[in-house]
């Protein structure tokens, strides 16, 4: 089964998906430069036409550039520390150079050596066509007194500034300076002179901080001066009050302590050897004999040789007493004289202990001697102690002020070294030179931007127009926005389309030949749009019943009076019965048109005052049958004819007589007509005026009339330009219809 018009939401979902690719996209932006065409080529034109009025009448500039390099290594000569200190050269400190170098001071010293206030170029109006419009300008509004010296300055450091440029190249230590001048000349002059006023800003800059810091070291140093000498004064003071004498660097106190606890050490180590040999000795007085190692020990010729006489009486008595007896008068006598040997060697060992008890008891005594002394060494330094922490304070104090001193008086006389023989790390290595082509303005530049700007603008331009532009002009548009078919576009017929009266004309009538265009030019476009709306209404009538048919639009002179005469004129000239009915009550100007003279009508019918066979008149060219709407002028409720039962037997008496039926209804938004006819009309042709109908107003009167949307046969868009319509739509326009008709020998 045939579908003609698709529903809302499928017409919706389509288009939704065709506009999220990215094909779509760029097709419609295609679209949208092909059909602003004419607009963006006369933006574009423009700006390049504006370009170059600007080149001919712009006076040309020059730039001239000097190179400077901050050198972070300095003459060996005066490679010692400055009195300010070095700052490390980093991105940083370049950087704030840029920005000395485009201060206030550096480009007044310029305009002061240079004597630019009296150069016209930077006091009086710019160059060039616009400089002297400008200078005329600001001439009008001027007080006519003479400037001042300081206006004078002002006005060339403004000039100065704007043509200067300082920038830092890359990531080096080199800066570049530029000159924008109408002169070549004095553009490199000026680069030059920037370059040797900065140099010589900063030769000034150190030398007034040398100079300033000398006066400030001076000053400083003869303070130091007396603040080291009084405090070396107290530190000698401060000793001879409290007796604190030093010996080899050392005082005295602590160099007495010292010896005496080092012969307190020698003195306990003397007392405890002579204790250990007293004990020795004493436990060989507790012998009778002492053995030979013991004799040996102790070194005592008198008791090794005793001990060696007893050892021999020992023997001999061993032998006389084994011979011959103890009892013997020999061996009696060897015991007794070995008893007077033994009593002699504990004489000698107790002398001998004795002597080692005298030695005891002196290192005792000598020990505590020292102890005593060590005590009372002891207690003096306590006492002393407590002067020296103030006289360390003291003395720590005067060598700070001495080491500034020393340190201040060393500075000072780097200062005056540095005043005698100033430096700085800047210097040229590339000066300006005179430029031989200008710089601006540039043709290329000035040509590229503005095409580019045209470009952008014009894109701009059309894109605000397309945007802005609410009406029907494509097809897509129409089933996009009102989810029906556009089923023919009609074209505009010249200065004279005036699809309805024209308020204004002598005659308020249509014009009588556009009301038989199709029959008059059958081979015209207008004619082939037409019959495509009648192709329409055929194939629509497989799927339902299509023969009473209503033309209609939004609004008043948009051409459904014109069309629908025209369909019902080619309808019967196929040879259709087809009726014409004028079915605008309020203003029935198609039977002031066709039928001028009528006595009755549609009115008469409906109010059965008159037979359908005296109303209807007939063409004699095409047969058609025309129903006028008869008197009209007293009628005040012209919606409840149309809506009355007479009507719509009317209307199905006319269906049982005729092959179709046209009627010409009134427009939907001054009016209520169309919607009461919906119960015995089949299909509504719909039709908007191409490129002046907005799109919110139809699409607002539709939807508050679905009765008449679900009988939608269609649009059509009237009174389109072809010419604008090819840009619209290419398939649509007029060349390939004139080509193909080309060998009949039409022209439209």
């Amino acid at each position: 089964m045939l579908q003609v018009n698709k529903p809302t939401s499928e017409i919706n979902r389509d288009f939704a998906e065709a506009d999220g690719s990215a094909s779509q996209s760029l097709t419609s932006y295609l679209d949208i430069i092909r059909r602003q065409f004419p607009t963006m080529v006369a933006i574009v034109s423009a700006c390049v036409i504006l370009a170059l009025l600007y080149l001919f009448t712009a006076a040309p500039l020059f730039t001239s550039n000097a190179s400077m390099v901050i050198d972070t290594r300095k003459v060996q000569l005066f490679q010692q520390q400055s009195v300010l200190g070095d700052i490390a050269i980093d991105s940083a400190t370049v950087e704030t150079q840029v920005e000395i170098l485009k201060s206030e001071n550096i480009s007044l010293a310029v305009i002061r050596d240079l004597h630019l206030t009296e150069d016209p170029e930077f006091t009086g109006s710019g160059g060039g066509l616009f400089g002297v419009i400008a200078g005329s300008v600001s001439g009008l509004f001027s007080s006519g007194r003479a400037p001042t010296e300081f206006e004078l300055t002002r006005k060339a450091l403004q000039r100065f500034e704007s043509n200067r440029t300082i920038k830092r190249i890359g990531l080096t230590y080199v800066m570049e300076i530029g000159f924008t001048s109408r002169d070549p000349a004095k553009a490199a002059h000026i680069a030059n002179s920037i370059a040797d006023s900065y140099i010589v800003d900063q030769l000034e800059a150190k030398y007034q901080a040398t100079r300033r810091a000398s006066v400030w070291l001076q000053d400083r140093i003869k303070e130091l001066r007396t603040q080291a000498s009084t405090a070396q004064r107290a530190v000698v003071d401060f000793k001879t009050a409290n007796n604190i004498v030093d010996t080899g660097g050392r005082p005295m106190n602590e160099q007495q302590l010292a010896e005496v606890n080092s012969q307190l050490v020698l003195a306990h180590a003397s007392t405890a050897e002579a204790k250990a040999r007293l004990d020795r000795m004493n436990d060989i007085v507790k012998q009778d004999i002492p053995d030979a190692n013991i004799t040996d020990a102790l070194k005592n010729d008198t008791i090794v040789k005793l001990r060696g006489q007893y050892v021999d009486l020992a023997s001999k008595e061993s032998i006389w007493s084994a011979k011959y007896g103890r009892d013997h008068l020999a061996a009696v006598n060897l015991r007794t004289q070995m008893a007077e040997i033994k009593k002699n060697i504990q004489d000698e060992l107790k002398r001998i202990q004795e002597s080692y008890k005298s030695d005891y008891d002196i290192a005792a005594t000598r020990e505590e001697a020292i102890k005593s002394s060590l005590a009372n060494v002891v207690s003096e330094s306590q006492l002393t102690n407590q002067a020296q922490i103030q006289l360390r304070e003291l003395e720590s104090t005067a060598q700070s002020y001495q080491a500034m001193y020393d340190n201040f008086l060393q500075r000072y006389m780097e200062s005056v070294q540095q005043q005698s023989f100033p430096i700085t790390e800047a210097r040229v290595i590339s000066p300006a030179s005179t430029p031989l082509v200008k710089s601006y303005p540039k043709t290329l530049a000035v040509l590229g931007a503005a095409l580019l700007g045209g470009i952008m603008l014009s894109f701009g331009a059309a894109l605000a127009r397309e945007f802005t532009d609410k009406v029907f002009r494509t097809t897509g548009q129409v089933e996009e926005q009102l989810g029906a078919n556009c089923i023919a576009i009609l074209p505009s017929l010249g200065p004279s389309a005036s699809l309805l009266p024209n308020m204004k004309s002598k005659r308020n009538n249509p014009q009588p030949d556009l009301l038989r265009y199709v029959v008059d030019h059958p081979l015209s476009r207008f004619s082939e749009a037409v019959r495509s709306l009648k192709v329409g209404v055929d194939l629509n009538s497989i799927v339902r019943e299509n023969r009473v048919l209503a033309v209609t639009s939004t609004l008043p002179n948009e051409g459904k009076s014109t069309l629908s005469t025209n369909l019902a004129q080619l309808i019967a000239h196929g040879g259709a019965r087809v009726i014409l009915v004028d079915a605008d009550l309020r203003n029935p100007s198609l039977s002031r048109a066709l039928v001028p003279g009528a006595q009755g009508g549609l009115v008469d019918l409906v109010a059965q005052k008159a037979q359908l066979e005296e109303v209807v008149s007939i063409d004699p060219q095409t047969r058609l049958a025309i129903l006028p709407a008869g008197t009209t002028s007293k009628l005040l409720h012209t919606n409840e004819i149309l809506a009355s039962k007479p009507m719509r037997d009317l209307v199905a008496m006319l269906r049982s007589k005729y092959d179709y039926v046209v009627l010409d209804m009134p427009p939907m938004a001054p009016v209520v007509d169309v919607r009461v006819t919906t119960p015995f009309v089949d299909s509504f042709v719909f039709v908007v005026e191409w490129g002046k109908t907005k799109i919110d107003v139809v699409r607002h009167n539709l939807r508050n009339a679905p009765e008449i949307q679900e009988k939608l046969l269609g649009v059509v868009l009237n009174k389109a330009d072809t010419k604008l319509l090819a840009r619209y739509e290419s398939y649509h326009g007029r060349y390939y219809y004139q080509k193909y008709y080309a060998r009949y020998g039409y022209v439209e």
